[in-house]
């Protein structure tokens, strides 16, 4: 790390300039911004208090460069939206103006005071906030980022779509990749399919192009039957424990065998299993990888229906949407009726939502207390691609589509609704609270099933339809990662994917810097999304090392070694493993031991500060000295307290 440049200004000398967003309305229709404006001159310390419609705008970002190259300020205030989303413009701005991006402080306006207050309360709060934010802003010292040195490597968990183009993606922008894939196959849950909505493009094709170009480059090493023991490490330096072992899960040996009937060998592509490169290890073996970027694309599982959920288990007509799609693939035709179980289907039933948009007090819960409250958005287009393809392939069979909302996003996906109604597929809508009933048929004209339903579409109407077969359109769920989110300390989200910093800026990005999300262990996706995501991964890993070395910012934990007694209570009380420890040392012509920190592990929580009795640790950048600031400016009788 570069020697920090200290100001050698006192604090009564630096000139602090405040620049207030009216956020095209978000904050200035709530908060007084001009009067916020007028009352921060008055904050001691202020220099320079402006406002302007976009701060994050190009004008805006001026007038904040303008008065850095002119000398009229030297530490930066904007009170705007929250810092998430343009803290870095602002830094960006500063660092262009030759100035030192840490000499800037953000109020947050708009989530903080905007959106939760009216009036006079608005207009009090963001008057504090601001001048609570310049007092700090005084103390400020500028900084330099910590650099790290970056291995040119990336590692991609997860051998799915999202995995595989990530992989092709990172080696193609010179970085040496391993790809780690816990069962003996690649392809994920896309080669469960047969065809893709809505284009109708094979399965069976895509996967086996990207798995060909995958294992023909040089720079990707391929570790099928593996997965991941530990992680010790941060960006640019990670190390990865992995164990290779046999293939001993009942999926796994249900793959197999079904590789050994089909008579395919290695790299052969197997239907609704995948591709299967090396052979498979007959016994345990363990090794490490040093990584500079982890890339998760750990996919999902599909949802699997309780028992006696709309009759599934109980009834053998009964059956999910990913097992049409398979029976579909492998059904011969053989007349205008399908056929499923040596049955000829006559009518089917096919049911939206299932594990999808569960509500509380409507759906139950399963057996861990979880309901799935999203919308696994790609349901609805693989329903309507089966019941076409029904109506198209079998034109004797009839299919009624029973749906709470349909989504068909996405290019070529409204075509598929279209189709439904020109292959005259009968449409029944349902409110949540009052879903289909299924029950055994007690008619006498053949068919087994009976779906009762309260149509919307007819105000109400109550609906029984008579039916030979009922398909079940399941959601995704996350899979299982819990060893790997314990070991990377990785975010969940309440939907229990792998939660991204932010949907739009950092869509891809986690809090843990370094490691990145491709495909559906973030989100439902669909195959197109997944790969765009994958991409998105591999830019964003590739930009990280370009450089040969990573910038973190400089928010850690600072020693006082005068002061430190080597009490242990900071290590003990760390929250990052390995961030905090004790070293010995020579102190006074004796061997002590003080506390020592890795910068490149620290995220500057600020738990040891609280935890050690000799006030011997600071946060750079959030010193309690900076702390202490702000409190005394809100409370202050000479400070914004008299100018409210």
């Amino acid at each position: 790390m570069a020697d920090e440049k200290k100001d050698n200004k006192t604090t009564s000398e630096r000139k602090v300039g405040v620049y207030i967003c009216y956020c095209g309305g978000n904050i200035s229709d709530h908060v007084d911004v001009e009067k916020v404006c007028e009352k921060a001159k008055n904050i001691p310390g202020v220099a320079i208090a402006r406002t302007n419609m976009f701060m994050c705008s190009d004008p805006g970002q001026e007038l904040i460069m303008e008065d850095l190259k002119s000398g009229a300020i030297d530490r930066v205030v904007v009170a705007s939206c929250a810092p998430d989303l343009h803290e870095m413009t602002f830094r960006s701005a500063i660092t262009r103006a030759d100035g030192n991006p840490y000499i800037y402080e953000h109020a947050n306006i708009r989530e903080q005071v905007s959106w939760v207050h009216h009036g006079d309360a608005a207009t009090d709060k963001a008057t504090r906030l601001v001048g609570a934010a310049a007092a700090k802003a005084k103390q400020l010292q500028p900084l330099d980022p910590i650099r790290v040195e970056a291995k040119q490597h990336a590692t991609v968990i997860g051998g799915g779509i999202a995995g595989l183009r990530a992989a092709k993606d990172l080696a193609s922008r010179g970085l040496e990749v391993a790809l780690i894939e816990k069962s003996p196959f690649l392809g994920g849950r896309a080669a469960q399919l047969d065809r893709v909505a809505p284009t109708g493009e094979k399965v069976s094709d895509l996967i086996s192009e990207i798995v060909q170009e995958v294992l023909n480059e040089p720079g990707i090493t391929v570790y099928t039957c593996s997965r991941v023991t530990g992680c010790e490490g941060y960006v640019g330096d990670f190390k990865l424990r992995l164990e290779r072992q046999p293939a001993e899960s009942a999926e796994d040996q249900e793959k197999i065998k079904e590789m050994k009937q089909s008579n395919k060998g290695l790299g052969e592509f197997v239907p609704f299993v995948g591709i299967c490169p090396a052979e498979i290890p007959e016994s345990n073996e363990e090794f490490t990888i040093e990584t500079g970027v982890i890339v998760l694309a750990t996919g999902f599982k599909p949802y699997v229906p309780r028992q006696g959920e709309y009759g599934y288990g109980e009834n053998e007509e009964v059956i999910t949407l990913p097992e049409l799609i398979r029976i579909m693939a492998d059904n011969r035709k053989n007349g205008d009726l399908l056929e499923v179980k040596g049955k000829k289907i006559k009518s089917v039933a096919m049911i939206h939502c299932v594990g999808s948009r569960q509500i509380p007090g409507v759906h139950e819960e399963d057996e861990t207390g979880h309901l799935n409250e999203y919308c696994s958005r790609t349901c609805c287009g693989s329903t309507l691609h089966a019941g076409n393809l029904i109506r198209e392939i079998y034109p004797g069979t009839r299919v009624f589509d029973f749906y709470r909302d349909i989504r068909t996003y996405g290019r070529g996906q409204e075509e598929l609704y279209e189709r439904a109604s020109k292959n005259k597929v009968l449409f029944l809508r349902f409110e949540a609270a009052e879903a289909p009933v299924v029950e055994a048929n007690s008619g006498s004209n053949g068919y087994p099933l009976a779906v009762k339903v309260k149509d919307t579409l007819t105000f109400g109407e109550e609906v029984e339809v008579e039916v030979d077969l009922v398909v079940l359109a399941v959601g995704m769920e996350p899979n299982n990662v819990s060893d790997l989110v314990e070991m990377m300390k990785l975010p969940v989200g309440a939907d229990r994917f792998l939660q991204e910093v932010h949907p739009k800026l950092r869509p891809v990005e986690l809090s843990v810097m370094g490691i990145l999300l491709a495909g559906t262990c973030q989100a439902p996706f669909d195959i197109g999304e997944s790969s765009a995501a994958a991409s998105g991964a591999a830019v964003k890993a590739a930009a990280l090392l370009s450089r040969g070395y990573v910038e973190l910012d400089p928010f850690v934990a600072e020693v006082d070694l005068e002061k430190c007694a080597g009490t242990g209570a900071c290590v003990e009380a760390c929250l990052q493993e390995g961030a905090l420890s004790l070293v010995e040392m020579e102190a006074g012509g004796e061997k002590v031991q003080r506390a020592q920190v890795n910068s490149a592990l620290c995220t500057g929580c600020g738990a040891c500060v609280a935890a050690c009795p000799e006030n011997a640790i600071d946060v750079k950048g959030w010193t309690l000295k900076q702390y202490e600031a702000m409190v005394d400016m809100i409370v202050s009788e000479k400070g914004v307290a008299s100018a409210i």
